[in-house]
Formats: C-alpha cells, structure tokens, sequence
C-alpha cells in the first residue's frame, strides 16, 4: 500500500459517510412531512394528533395551529443517530387541512 492511498482511503470514508447521513436526513424529511399531511387530515376532522404523529415517526412531536378556515400541524424530530456526523439537526414538516374535514 502506498502512502498517497494510505492518505485517501481515510477522504473517502469521510465523503461517504456524510453521504449517507445526508441520505437518512432527506429520508426522515420525507416521513416527516407525510406525517404532517395525515395529522393535518386528522386533525381536521377532530381527532388527537398525538398517538399518529408517534406512530408515523418515534421521537416525532405535533403542533396545531387554527389558520382561519385551516388547520395546519406541525410535526418536529431530531435526525437520524447516523446523521448526528454531520451535526445535531432538528427537521420539521408542516401541511394544512381545511377544517371541518369539508
């Protein structure tokens, strides 16, 4: 093994693993907002948010917020265990449902 392979395997680890840990963020983005999509429905209908955002996605907290004839949720989480290499990121996602489920 040479010195100059020796010196770029280690950039190469680097690179891929905040590849993935940019991976698994998009990813958790995503379930987030499908999440957010589903309370917001529940949410205007009457329902609790609580027990679905958990179940959607662990570790996930809800918000509603009234916005005129809309019910918006809000749905917050930390990121993934493999992306805390690129830093502690908290995501959120949020989507609106006309009220009254109408």
């Amino acid at each position: 093994m040479t010195a100059e392979f020796a010196a770029v395997v280690p950039a190469v680890v680097l690179v891929l693993a905040v590849s993935l840990g940019g991976i698994h963020l998009a990813a958790r983005q995503l379930q987030l907002q499908d999440a957010a999509a589903l309370a917001a429905r529940s949410a205007a209908r009457g329902s609790p948010i609580d027990a679905l955002v958990s179940s959607l996605v662990p570790g996930a907290r809800g918000s509603v917020e009234p916005r005129g004839s809309l019910v918006c949720v809000r749905v917050d989480a930390a990121g993934t265990p493999l992306s805390a290499i690129l830093g502690t990121i908290e995501l959120s996602a949020s989507s609106c449902a006309l009220a009254g489920g109408r």
